[in-house]
């Protein structure tokens, strides 16, 4: 195999392919990343652990068609370190020359034999507006849960109905729910699958900036259990968690007592500084009243703070406590310069929404249920 690329181009390639391989892979063939030159003048870099799959397409000056297995991270390193400069990589032997000017480096081949086979290109059931998508996966997938206690609390439950998608995901304690608008290929699409929240992170962060996505769910993903994904000239597809999600919708309340629409950054600013004091596994208590909100931490004889900030309030004086880290995940994830918090009581859980102003409609395409935690007054 013999073929001359741009600098750029096999960098942002090979980081993209490599940046899920995994650290300590099982099979030592897993660490690395299969090149494939076609005499049509295309080089094709792929990675696969059983779990995720990636794969782009770039163009090369190829001389020699030939498929190569070569160490990912290793490959990623050299070729972004290189000069910016036309690279020229060539077989021979067992070895794989990378030149570039006056740079020269020999890499081991490993036996591409033995690299497992990839999964089949995806289908697209539909497409979705890049930055859209990349948004509503950052707003939901804050509130899954990070441990493994429960696997399946992990994912983002992803539901199609027609030209709704509806993004879910919960860790007990909150709970998230973006709705947005997809172009489905089928108006009767009707699909719903469980993806892991930090793959559909990395993924949704990584193709986001691409303009569209294409998504394929079901039979047209390439594979039982798989989910994939689709841009420009980037594939890559995802193992589904198995399981059933638990039934949260009924978490979400249908009638609030009170409202409060603050300013997103304000309250922000002042949890952060007031739950300095709060130690671990300690809530703040934010007390609602008139037309301000009072944020405190710390009892007794131990540190205290409290700040207030403005608010407009409608309903009766409410007084609720939160895990400080839990309510500002939330407000960090509303994304618009107000947010509106609506409770039942004390003892219910309240939903962040965002608004653009400070008299506008609430945003209810996404919606952030926070459960609040019990103290003693």
């Amino acid at each position: 195999m013999k073929f001359r690329v741009e600098r750029d181009v096999l960098a942002e390639a090979v980081t993209w392919v490599a940046r899920g391989l995994p650290a300590r892979p099982p099979v030592p063939v897993l660490a690395g990343i299969l090149l494939e030159a076609s005499d049509d003048g295309t080089l094709t870099l792929s990675a696969f652990d059983y779990e995720v799959s990636a794969r782009v397409t770039v163009a090369a000056e190829v001389a020699e068609a030939g498929t190569v297995l070569v160490l990912g991270r290793l490959l990623a390193d050299i070729s972004r370190n290189l000069p910016a400069r036309p690279i020229d990589l060539a077989t021979e032997g067992n070895k794989v020359h990378v030149t570039c000017g006056a740079s020269r480096f020999s890499l081991l081949m490993m036996p591409a034999d033995d690299y497992p086979t990839l999964p089949a290109s995806p289908e697209p059931t539909g497409t979705v507006d890049g930055h859209l998508f990349t948004q509503a996966v950052a707003q939901v997938s804050v509130a899954a849960d990070r441990g493994d206690t429960l696997p399946i609390l992990t994912g983002v439950r992803v539901e199609v109905e027609g030209d709704t998608m509806t993004l879910l995901a919960t860790d007990r304690y909150r709970l998230a729910m973006r709705e947005l608008t997809w172009n489905p290929t089928a108006t009767d699409a009707s699909h719903v699958v469980l993806i892991p929240a930090r793959t559909l992170s990395e993924t949704a962060r990584s193709l986001g900036a691409s303009g569209s996505i294409d998504v394929a769910l079901g039979a047209t993903a390439g594979g039982d259990g798989l989910v994939g994904f689709e841009a420009g000239r980037r594939r890559t597809t995802t193992r589904l968690l198995d399981g059933e999600y638990p039934k949260v919708s009924s978490i979400f309340p249908t009638t609030s007592d009170t409202e409060a629409v603050v300013r997103t950054a304000d309250l922000v600013e002042a949890v952060k500084r007031v739950a300095l004091v709060a130690e671990r596994n300690t809530p703040v208590r934010l007390r609602f009243a008139g037309d301000q909100v009072a944020i405190e931490a710390g009892t007794g004889d131990d540190a205290q703070a409290s700040e207030a900030v403005e608010c407009t309030l409608t309903g009766p004086d409410v007084e609720i406590a939160f895990n400080p880290t839990y309510l500002l995940d939330g407000l960090g994830a509303v994304g618009t310069d107000w947010t509106r918090v609506s409770f039942t009581q004390p003892s219910r859980p309240a939903v962040l929404s965002g608004q653009d102003s400070a008299d506008g409609e609430a945003d209810t395409s996404y919606r952030y249920v926070l459960m609040p935690v019990r103290f003693a007054s």
